[in-house]
């Protein structure tokens, strides 16, 4: 009998042997597409190719997440091929399939399908659906116990066209483990003043909420990063210091670091370094943190000039967008106050203008100071909080100055129009007294509406004109208050010249250029500037990326608007603001000189920020100019013209001679010919290593009439 147990446990012992428990099943790897083509996976359309890609496509932003080399990637040629790519039959052996998905957010047209008996079982798809979004893969399963033995196939399916109209699929396998999902919400006392987070430039883009008092006080989108950080967004907490507050966040990887991560401080992390980094403008404004596009609200009220801006305070790329604020006294030194203006229920916040309310037309002043009132775009659709809600226009007043808002209870004013009907400029129109609102609708249509109280408005008119980012003001001509004509514009900074009866635009011109540069765009001016002063500033988005930099995007240089007779005909000019003098440093300047060949008379100056101002006399040169830290600024005498970098623009002497005023800062020499009769920012991230001027002089001597040089200050010193 002893014998017959022993035999007995030495048998069981060695089935254990033989037949592993559940646990210790290896995963059963069905495809990982790391080679040259698909094998026996049956491919339809052209969506797939000829075989796995090698990671990102022509055209396409960076993928990422994916394993080893290869991967499915149907965005093959672009978003508008299609297609299917099958697997070869296999036995469901284990109780979970596993696999790599990024890509589109569009079930039944984009996704990967797990067939048994010809139907779809199991579906899946990536999770980007609106513009920006991320190419990076994760992590998903299908429990597939319930489908123990049966014969499937995987199917990949692309039917979509247009946007995020591909997915990506790497690394399938059977496994007895599921994909396990990190925390998803994190609770804490708000005791600092910033909650610092972490972001992965390229991580997949999930929903982050803030919650207090049972209220998301703040909802966006973040690619959080799983383990080591690219640079850490901020959130200003303040507000709610002492509340119990609850984050919480779409799920994430195993063993993400993400939430656990996110800390609280009196500082923002990395701060030590903030306006010192190596790409940081020294004279030109860029956000602390994430990324900025247009400039918004720009208005003026009691010694302060307030910007807003397009901002993603929580990424380096588009999208999540806020408004952004700073204040200035002079138009060179900013601070940045907190976001004026947050996503909500309507959607992201879009761009738009401000006003003050001189005269409580709306009837939200409650105490000494006047509404400053912002009108701005709820974007509907682009947001995760909206549920495809339209365009819309909203309002946002404070009566403290621009340090607090409230968004109006009656929001949206101004209902869907039609198209993307967006960025609405709303001035004060004295002769009617009334509010005016220029607005784009579509199809390069700006329309007309007037109201009394900013928030019932009634439309008057349409002009086919500008794509969006519409603006309306008066000026002078060459200073005559008594001639005074309109300008409207668009994104680009073209413009019409005209009249304007408070309803109706009529142009006395077509379309004009404005500047010849590189990065200028969605620029707007100051509403409210006080009478004593008089100028129509304006501020533009610079588009300069900064690789590796916590923020990303730049404003141009404030310039000062005029309207002069040319020979041509009536024409903008634009010439930096007279405040650029509070950052001047060394003076070099020189005098009726002639410039010959092989001479620099720039020679042994060197740094990293420039104020110039030069008066030319072109004589027997063939062409003449500078070398800024290797970047040439070159005029040619026989064609008459201005170039930089590509660009180029038609500069003809007057009363024999060419004047030039340039701006150098660390990513952008911005250009002004003959007292802004051309403009032409560039943007150009200049080389540390060389800070070197030179004056040149080609084929011919040049006459140098007057050379007057400044070394710039940094703005943040």
């Amino acid at each position: 009998m002893k014998k017959l147990l022993i035999c007995f446990f030495l048998g069981l012992s060695g089935c254990i042997a033989v037949q592993p428990t559940t646990r210790e099943r290896k995963d059963i790897l069905i495809a990982d597409f790391e080679g040259e083509t698909y094998g026996e996976w049956k491919v339809t359309g052209e969506a797939f190719g000829a075989g796995p890609a090698e990671g990102t496509l022509p055209d396409q932003m960076q993928v990422s997440g994916f394993e080893g080399k290869g991967l499915v990637n149907t965005y093959f040629n672009g978003d508008d091929t299609t297609g299917t790519l099958t697997s070869p039959e296999f036995e469901i052996q284990r109780k979970y399939i596993n696999f790599l998905i990024g890509g589109g957010q569009y079930p039944g047209e984009a996704c990967i399908n797990l067939l048994s008996d010809g139907k779809v079982v199991r579906t899946a798809t990536g999770p980007n659906d609106r513009p920006g979004g991320s190419e990076q893969l994760d992590w998903s399963s299908w429990d597939v116990s319930n489908l123990a033995g049966k014969m499937a196939q995987i199917q990949i399916v692309d039917q979509r066209t247009g946007g995020w109209g591909h997915i990506n699929i790497d690394h399938i396998v059977q496994s007895d483990k599921g994909i396990e999902e990190g925390e998803t919400s994190r609770e804490m006392v708000f005791e600092k003043r910033y909650l610092n987070l972490p972001v992965k430039n390229g991580a997949r883009k999930r929903i982050m909420k803030v919650i207090v008092d049972g209220q998301a006080v703040r909802e966006f989108e973040i690619e959080l990063a799983d383990d080591e950080a690219d640079f850490w967004a901020f959130m200003d907490i303040s507000r709610f210091k002492g509340k119990k507050a609850t984050i919480e966040v779409d799920p994430v990887g195993r063993g993400s670091k993400g939430l656990i991560a996110i800390v609280q401080a009196d500082s923002i992390e990395g701060g030590e370094d903030l306006y010192k980094e190596k790409l940081r403008p020294q004279f030109h404004f860029s956000s602390r943190r994430g990324w900025n596009n247009d400039s918004n609200g720009l208005v003026f009220y009691k010694g302060e000039y307030h910007l807003f801006y397009q901002h993603n305070p929580y990424g380096w790329n588009w999208g999540n967008m806020h408004w952004g604020h700073a204040v200035s006294k002079d138009l060179v030194h900013w601070k940045e106050l907190d976001d004026a203006i947050c996503p909500d229920e309507l959607g992201t916040i879009f761009s738009g203008s401000a006003v003050v309310d001189e005269r409580n037309t709306a009837g939200f002043q409650t105490g000494s100071e006047k509404p400053i009132v912002c009108i701005y775009t709820s974007a509907g659709g682009t947001s995760a909080m909206s549920k495809g809600q339209p365009f819309t226009q909203s309002i946002a007043y404070s009566n403290d100055r621009g340090r607090t808002w409230t968004k109006c209870e009656g929001n949206p004013v101004v209902g869907h129009i039609r198209g993307g009907n967006r960025d609405p400029k709303v001035i004060w129109h004295e002769p009617t007294g009334q509010w005016v609102m220029v607005l784009y609708i579509e199809d390069s249509v700006m329309t007309f509406l007037t109201s009394k109280d900013l928030k019932s408005w009634e439309r008057q008119s349409d002009i086919k004109s500008y794509h969006e980012c519409p603006e309306l003001f008066e000026l002078p001509v060459d200073g005559d208050k008594s001639n005074m004509r309109w300008i409207l514009y668009g994104g680009s900074g073209d413009y019409l010249i005209g009249q304007f009866d408070g309803k109706e635009f009529k142009k006395q011109t077509e379309s004009i250029s404005f500047q010849r540069g590189n990065c200028f765009y969605a620029s707007q001016t100051f509403n409210n500037i006080p009478e004593g002063d008089g100028r129509r500033i304006q501020i533009a988005w610079g588009r300069v990326a900064m690789p590796g930099m916590p923020f990303n995007q730049q404003m141009l240089f404030p310039v000062e608007l005029t309207l002069r007779t040319t020979d041509e005909g009536i024409r903008m000019f634009a010439e930096p603001v007279r405040e650029i003098e509070t950052i001047h440093g060394e003076r070099h300047t020189w005098k009726a000189k002639s410039l010959r060949p092989g001479g620099n008379l720039l020679s042994g100056i060197e740094g990293e920020l420039f104020h110039i101002r030069a008066e030319f006399r072109p004589a027997g040169a063939a062409d003449f100019g500078f070398v800024i830290r290797g970047e040439p600024v070159v005029y040619n005498v026989e064609k008459k013209e201005i170039s930089c970098k590509g660009k180029s623009a038609e500069l003809r002497p007057m009363n024999g001679k060419i004047r030039l005023e340039i701006l150098v800062d660390r990513t952008s020499i911005e250009l002004f010919g003959n007292d802004g009769r051309v403009y032409m920012p560039i943007g150009t991230i200049l080389p540390d290593d060389n800070r070197t001027l030179e004056l040149f002089s080609n084929d011919g001597s040049t006459g140098i009439e007057s050379l007057e040089l400044y070394e710039l200050r940094s703005a943040w010193k």
